[in-house]
Order: C-alpha cells, then sequence, then structure tokens
C-alpha cells in the first residue's frame, strides 16, 4: 500500500512540476517578445528585410494552405506599404519540394512583388535554422518575421536570443477551430523545447 502512494505521490509531484515548467517557459517567451509582435500595417516600424517562415502551399487535399496564402499576403502587404525593401523566403527545398520557389512565385504571380527583391533561403528546415541563417549567411539582423502569430513568438525568442534586431507581422490565422486549437496547443509545447534547448546551449535540429 505504501508503495503505491509512493508512486502516486512521486506522479502528482511530476505533473506539478511539468505545468510550472510549462508555464515557466511560456512566460519567458512571452516577456521576452512582449511588444514586438504587430497585426496592424500602420504600426509596425519598417526594417531592412522581412523573413518569411515556410510552411507546405498545399494540403494533404491537394488544396491550397491557407497558412502558406495568409504569409504570403502578410508578406506583400509589407512590401506594398513600403515597411521592407527585400524578402526572404526561407523554408525546406528537398527532391520534387520546394517551399521557397513555391513562396517566390506567389509573391511575384499573386502579389505582384518583384522578383528581384526576393531572396530564396531553399535550407529552412525549421524555425530555428531559418533565424539563425537570416542572421549569419544572409547577414541580415533588423528583420520583420512573417508568420502566424502563435508561431511568431517563438522565432521572435530566437532572433532575440540570437542578437538580432527583429519584430514580428503576424499573418491571419486561419479560422477552422480545430486547427486553431491544435497549433496553439502544439505551440506551447514548442515553447518548452525552445527554452530548454537555449537553457542548455543546444542548437534545435
Amino acid at each position: 500500500m505504501r508503495i503505491i502512494k509512493n508512486i502516486f505521490n512521486l506522479g502528482f509531484v511530476s505533473l506539478e512540476l511539468g505545468i510550472l515548467m510549462i508555464c515557466f517557459c511560456n512566460v519567458w517567451v512571452f516577456g521576452l517578445t512582449n511588444g514586438r509582435t504587430y497585426t496592424k500595417i500602420s504600426k509596425i516600424p519598417p526594417r531592412e528585410i522581412a523573413l518569411v517562415l515556410g510552411t507546405s502551399p498545399k494540403m494533404r487535399s491537394g488544396l491550397s494552405n491557407p497558412y502558406f496564402t495568409k504569409r504570403m499576403d502578410a508578406a506583400a502587404l509589407l512590401y506594398h506599404h513600403g515597411k521592407i525593401k527585400k524578402i526572404l523566403v526561407s523554408g525546406e527545398k528537398s527532391k520534387g519540394y520546394n517551399e521557397p520557389a513555391a513562396m517566390k512565385n506567389y509573391l511575384v504571380y499573386q502579389e505582384g512583388v518583384p522578383e528581384d527583391i526576393i531572396i530564396e533561403d531553399p535550407k529552412g528546415f525549421n524555425t530555428y535554422k531559418s533565424i539563425l541563417r537570416c542572421k549569419d549567411v544572409y547577414k541580415k539582423k533588423n528583420v520583420i518575421i512573417v508568420s502566424q502569430g502563435y508561431h511568431n513568438l517563438r522565432a521572435l525568442f530566437f532572433a532575440r536570443n540570437n542578437d538580432m534586431n527583429a519584430l514580428g507581422f503576424d499573418a491571419q490565422d486561419v479560422t477552422k477551430p480545430e486547427s486553431f486549437y491544435r497549433n496553439q496547443a502544439r505551440e506551447v509545447l514548442a515553447r518548452v523545447i525552445a527554452v530548454v534547448y537555449f537553457i542548455l546551449g543546444v542548437s534545435p535540429d
């Protein structure tokens, strides 16, 4: 009986610690990025370049991915309002799959953005790599990061911890409840992982 009680107590303490860890990490991310994300184009200060974080242009059904199109809309809005001079589209490129090329094509042919101001980064395999390559490979520190709001917080956390003068411009979120809550829950845990990696001094793969 005592063994069962000890196991129960250990499980309860572990659960409490887990909840505290989740809260602590998310509060840290929110605190570090507070006041640096924008939803209105009139409010965001200008920067040299926009970093657009990649996502698949198509859903499994073959239909256009609304997360993709909304990010392109946001990036084009920044350009057409004179908030940026260049756009860095960062995503995954592999055999038969090319996020940066899809982003560039959409911006040029659907949004009217000049082709010569768009830079393709084919090795932005995840959020951290896109941020780090923006700074180290393309030598850009004064950036506006473009993604949905829930994602921008983690991206800004990485950018701020890499001494980048970054802001976030939130693309319109997808209104489907199942997508919204799933992405929010996933991002809460992703922020925990981001903080743990930072504390340990490890780069996320």
